[in-house]
């Protein structure tokens, strides 16, 4: 019986592992802020390739951001590092921090 548990563990430690690696691939999205919102809570965002939201050509778009906060640690000209999810009221930022 221990044999099993351990087995089901060492499984499920596997599959939690693989899935978070393949989460964090391909979701971070280099961009540059254009513009913030700060009473809308919005920010506009020139990028690359989103290819977690579907997108594959560059573009330039204005999200929600979950945390209003972040948008008090960027400025107008500085280089980001976003993941962003598509919601139901249009895509929303989810964490956001300056390029380095």
């Amino acid at each position: 019986m221990n044999r099993i548990i351990r087995i089901a563990a060492a499984l499920a430690l596997t599959v939690g592992l693989g899935t978070g690696a393949f989460a964090a691939q391909g979701a971070a999205i280099s961009g540059e802020v254009k513009k913030i919102d700060e009473g809308a809570g919005k920010i506009t965002l020139k990028h690359g390739p989103a290819k977690n939201l579907g997108m594959d050509e560059p573009m330039t778009m204005v999200y929600r951001v979950k945390d209003p906060a972040v948008l008090k640690e960027v400025k107008v000209g500085d280089k980001v590092t976003f993941e962003a999810e598509e919601a139901a009221s249009g895509y929303m930022v989810t964490r956001m921090e300056k390029a380095k």
